[in-house]
């Protein structure tokens, strides 16, 4: 791009002062600071006292000016753009147009040329009818006349896409909208757990329908999953631009419509092999009077409070005999008295195969879902006896491992927190399905399967614990150690201090992220996010600790690749002048003395005026093993504590339900 076009494109960009602190990747208090600090920092152009908003080009001049770093890609340009362009409620209307242009672009790049060179006001004539006859598969088609006001971010995103690909470019764009538009959106799939249902439908090869498709997400993961071909219907039309225009950018063989799947069938005659869903929760109003003798209520009229189990049978009956169905579901359609009838239809017709609880999904998640599977009953297969229940609700990474366990061989004890289930004792007067019920009321198999290996993991456990302990011996007389500040460290340039962009998203996304439960409890990175700018990558040897906490813990990272996520601090030292475990065991004893002298429930360290003793580079390794091993220790105490905790459940379970016996006299 050049300097001509960019300032033409460009100029008139704003950016808040939170965006100013994304692109330098600093916080907030900086971006402040600097307003105060320096006389020539532009001044506002636009927003308010309270929310001013700023000339990009003057900001990117101003940073350069003072040496301050900052990542502008050519997607930030064009989104800050588009966000003075149009307010929120039309936001979703130009980030889709953008979308239908660039897969235009990406079809005819010669047609675009040439139209280019034309004034703003035919391009805004003309340009619409070239997109609509390019990109015939848009949802509705493409009839509105091109604002004229958006033709400069049309030529904006033009040059953008020069520079970087366009689905990446379009999938930014998206993300960003998704975060003005976090509460319209809430029901978007973690990308996670759209790969999860992916792999659990084994949609390999095959043709996929998702009925309530959103803006494309459980659609994009079955392209990456191997389907030939996908299908979509959305009621948003504004959702199902986006989606078909994000398809079309990964080249897939796609077919979106729009409308309201229950009433209005897009795709009355397909069956598919497989079919992934995620439809709205708790409408009431999704067409109850109109459906009563609609023929898709094979098993059973869905109730009028029950609008999941009629979206479960309307996707079954969009299914191949032996096609598979992965759905979300509240936790209450599990057991709710209303739909005992169609859950008890279901299970004897063979159709509900399993039931996977999962932790909360998406911003405004409030209720962890239900992720159920089921097939379309064969009528030349008998039909199955069993039914897998599995609580993944803290980490779902083994639920596909158990499925597929489960399909091997259904009788044969399944992995710990899952259970193989005859359909016949699901059968009484509740039928219910909910996981935890039945993994917390029957937990041990019939040969006590789980609790042996638990105790055996208990012993195990429970002997490391005084070999990780170190030995600490009271000194004589303390002796009083020459001390400096992190902040101190951070100006001579020992440290580097490093913080992750204030808004950024942790439930969707290809790339990992360390979230402060992570940190918290010592386990490996759990969110997901889409890399951007002033995403910080991690590295094995940094110590991360949080912002607030009222319980004291810095890490030092054995693994690198993931993203630092928010409410984190991430110090990269010097290791030939600071060893890590010296750096994280003082920064933790800072977080102890914050906690002490605060009476408030939130506790935030100023780690730069955290104290640490300024020592050679040997004894602070001597007390950094000191320290690696005390928080081993209390890893090793946590982990023992919950596999007591464990055998305890275990042993009342199983003495209940006779899979377990005492034996007296047996040490």
């Amino acid at each position: 791009m050049t300097s001509e076009t960019t300032m033409r494109n460009g100029a008139e960009a704003t950016v808040a002062a939170h965006d100013i602190a994304r692109l330098a990747n600093v916080g907030r208090a900086a971006v402040s600071n600097w307003r105060r600090r320096f006389p020539d920092f532009p001044e506002p152009v636009g927003g308010s006292s309270a929310s001013p908003l700023y000339a990009l080009a003057e900001v990117e001049e101003w940073l350069t000016r003072h040496g301050k770093q900052f990542q502008l890609m050519p997607g930030d340009r064009v989104w800050q753009r588009v966000r003075g362009a149009v307010d929120d409620l039309r936001l979703g209307d130009l980030i889709g147009y953008l979308g239908a242009f660039l897969v235009f672009l990406q079809r005819d790049s010669r047609r675009w040329k040439t139209l280019a060179r034309r004034s703003d006001e035919v391009i805004a004539d003309e340009l619409t009818g070239a997109i609509a006859s390019t990109v015939p598969e848009l949802p509705a088609g493409l009839t509105e006349r091109l604002d004229a006001e958006w033709v400069g971010i049309v030529r904006l995103i033009a040059d953008a896409a020069d520079h970087q690909e366009h689905a990446e470019l379009f999938d930014f764009l998206c993300d960003r909208y998704l975060q003005v538009h976090s509460r319209r959106h809430a029901t978007v799939t973690p990308t996670h757990l759209a790969e999860l249902m992916v792999r659990l439908a084994d949609v390999s090869e095959g043709v996929v329908l998702d009925p309530a498709c959103g803006i494309g997400t459980l659609l994009l993961a079955a392209h990456a999953g191997g389907a030939v071909a996908l299908h979509g219907q959305e009621i948003d039309g504004t959702s199902a631009r986006l989606a078909a225009a994000r398809l079309l950018l990964h080249d897939s063989a796609i077919n979106v419509s729009t409308g309201d799947s229950l009433r209005q069938d897009a795709f009355a005659e397909l069956r598919a092999d497989a079919v992934v869903c995620n439809p709205p929760f708790n409408e009431r109003s999704w067409g109850y009077d109109e459906l009563t003798s609609d023929p898709r209520w094979e098993y059973g009229l869905p109730p009028r409070g029950e609008p999941e189990l009629a979206w479960v049978q309307h996707c079954l009956a969009h299914l191949k005999p032996g096609g598979r169905l992965v759905i979300m579901m509240p936790t209450s359609a599990a057991s709710r008295r209303a739909g005992r009838r169609i859950r008890g239809n279901l299970l004897r017709s063979g159709a509900l195969r399993a039931v996977i609880s999962l932790s909360g999904a998406g911003p405004a998640a409030t209720l962890a879902p239900d992720l159920w599977v089921l097939s379309r009953p064969d009528a030349d297969q008998p039909p199955p006896s069993q039914v897998l229940m599995v609580d993944a609700s803290n980490d779902s990474s083994f639920a596909e491992e158990a499925w597929q366990a489960f399909l091997a061989d259904p009788d044969k004890p399944t992995f710990p927190l899952s259970r193989s289930m005859r359909i016949i004792d699901l059968l009484d007067d509740e039928v219910d399905v909910s996981p935890v019920r039945h993994l917390t009321s029957s937990v041990a198999s019939a040969d006590g399967g789980n609790y042996t290996p638990a105790r055996t993991k208990f012993f195990t456990t429970n002997a490391t614990l005084a070999n990780t302990l170190p030995d600490l011996a009271a000194s004589v007389e303390r002796e009083s150690l020459p001390m400096t500040t992190f902040g101190e460290l951070i100006k001579a340039g020992v440290i580097v201090i490093h913080q992750a962009p204030l808004k950024m998203t942790t439930d969707c996304g290809e790339t990992p992220v360390l979230t402060a439960k992570d940190l918290r409890i010592g386990r490996p990175p759990s969110g997901r996010t889409t890399i951007g700018p002033g995403a910080v990558i991690v590295e094995a040897g940094d110590v991360v600790a949080p912002m607030s906490s009222r319980d004291p813990v810095a890490r030092v990272l054995t693994a690198g690749g993931a993203v630092l996520g928010p409410q984190l601090y991430l110090f990269r030292a010097d290791p030939e002048r600071v060893d890590p475990h010296f750096l994280a065991g003082f920064l933790r004893i800072a977080q102890s003395q914050s906690a002490s002298r605060s009476s408030s429930l939130l506790v935030r360290t100023d780690a730069r005026r955290a104290s640490i003793p300024r020592l050679p580079l040997a004894e602070q390794r001597a007390y950094g093993e000191a320290f690696r091993r005390l928080t081993a220790f209390e890893d090793a105490l946590r982990e023992t504590a919950a596999l007591g905790e464990t055998l305890v459940r275990l042993g009342f379970a199983g003495l209940a339900d006779g899979s377990l016996q005492s034996r007296p006299g047996t040490d």
